[in-house]
């Protein structure tokens, strides 16, 4: 027993002197690594409103200790105004690859954007101010600054260099476009792939013509401002032309009043290009509800009265798409539809006859016009499609072995 009190006594004596020190070097500033570089810098590529500032890592980097940037606008100020405070883990030369790219050493680099006249808010400043910068590392009740003072002026850029890839693409792209408008004007019968959808509308307006029945286009939900209501007005001008040559009845639904205004001008248009004004009804363009399940039980009220030998249903459309493409389905119509949203594609496609999916709505309006600066213009796209799918799989090959240079091309800072 008095062994064990001897030991104790003696281990305790001894560790009395390793406690005191490390109470102590934990209370000092001599654990704090200051950083080996400070400097800043004019942020480029933009409107003259930052100021970059970097700095190297330093080994005593942890998440209890914290960078503290002073600003003052005279070198030998007092340099009291703190500008940011930031964890000594975050905010590397990573997070802006726009200006340092990908390089692996970037890690070990602290970088920041300052807006000084934000700092300095509600004070003049010169625009041509030369700010100053000191930067500290503390931890605690520790702080150590640097003697190194960093200065930079914000100054705007005419040009936004990092997206010189952009108007790269811009300018391949514009290229292609301009080049298969001039082909296409030299050349009307330039081929486009077969859409099924379009080329099926003689049929059903011979059919209508033939059987003496009216053609129902019946427009999506959406107002003017949505590209596929623009669409859907463009293919209307078409089969209203179509219509006008083969004297049929079109009726044309609605239930936006302006969406109804614009159909009845490209409605009465088409019939004015056809040379029959004098057939052109304006009360079979109308506006049948202003509200979604209304507008549904009218138009499909009207496709059970007057059985329309065709149906076109064109624009977005919502939940009412299988109610509409049920109830003409009943009345044996040949019914096409074409729509961009592709929660509604599927009942179009199982209920219709023929479904434009996508972006051959788009795509309809230079299939039958074949106008040349629309056929052009199709054509550009599908062969500027064909590049980026070239692309992806080039890319895809060289980031299966390490190389993703490629990937970087296409990126908009």
């Amino acid at each position: 027993m008095k062994v064990l009190k001897k030991t104790f006594f003696i281990t305790a004596i001894f560790s009395i002197p390793f406690f005191i020190t490390t109470i102590l070097f934990a209370q000092l500033p001599a654990f704090l690594i200051p950083p080996a570089e400070f400097k800043a810098f004019d942020t480029p590529n933009d409107a003259g409103e930052t100021v970059s500032l970097t700095w190297s890592a330093s080994p005593s980097d942890a998440p209890d200790v914290f960078y503290i940037l002073y600003i003052d606008r005279d070198k030998d100020g007092a340099f009291e105004k703190e500008a940011m405070r930031i964890k000594s883990n975050t905010s590397y030369r990573t997070g802006a690859p726009e200006i340092y790219g990908y390089k692996k050493g970037n890690g070990n680099y602290h970088y920041v954007q300052l807006f000084p006249r934000k700092i300095f808010n509600g004070e003049t400043i010169d625009k041509k101010q030369v700010y100053y910068f000191k930067l500290a590392i503390a931890a605690g009740d520790s702080k150590i600054i640097l003697d190194t003072i960093a200065s930079a002026r914000a100054q705007g850029n005419w040009l936004h260099m990092k997206k010189a890839n952009n108007f790269a693409i811009l300018i391949i792209l514009s290229a292609i476009i301009l080049y298969f408008i001039v082909h296409a004007r030299r050349n009307p019968n330039m081929f486009l792939r077969k859409i099924g959808g379009l080329d099926a509308v003689d049929e059903a307006l011979g059919r209508a013509t033939e059987m003496g029945k009216p053609v129902l286009f019946v427009h999506g939900l959406t107002s003017m401002g949505s590209i596929s209501t623009i669409a859907a007005i463009s293919i209307l001008g078409r089969i209203a032309r179509k219509i006008a040559d083969y004297d049929a009845n079109l009726k044309v639904v609605n239930n936006d009043p302006i969406v109804m205004s614009v159909s009845q001008e490209v409605v009465k248009e088409s019939y004015l290009e056809a040379g029959r004004p004098d057939a052109y009804n304006p009360d079979n363009v109308f506006l049948v509800a202003s509200e979604q399940f209304p507008y549904v039980a009218a138009v499909g009220g009207i496709m059970t009265r007057e059985r329309p030998a065709a149906n076109f249903f064109v624009g977005y459309f919502y939940a009412e798409a299988l109610i509409l493409a049920e109830t003409g389905a009943t009345t044996g119509a040949i019914q096409i539809a074409g729509t961009d949203a592709y929660t509604q594609l599927p009942f179009f496609i199982t209920t219709c006859d023929y479904t434009l999916i996508g972006e051959e709505l788009y795509a309809a309006s230079a299939y039958l016009s074949r106008e040349p600066m629309l056929m052009g213009t199709l054509r550009a796209q599908d062969v500027g499609k064909g590049l980026l799918i070239l692309v992806l799989i080039l890319g895809t090959i060289l980031a299966s072995f390490g190389l993703t240079f490629i990937t970087h091309l296409f990126e908009a800072f």
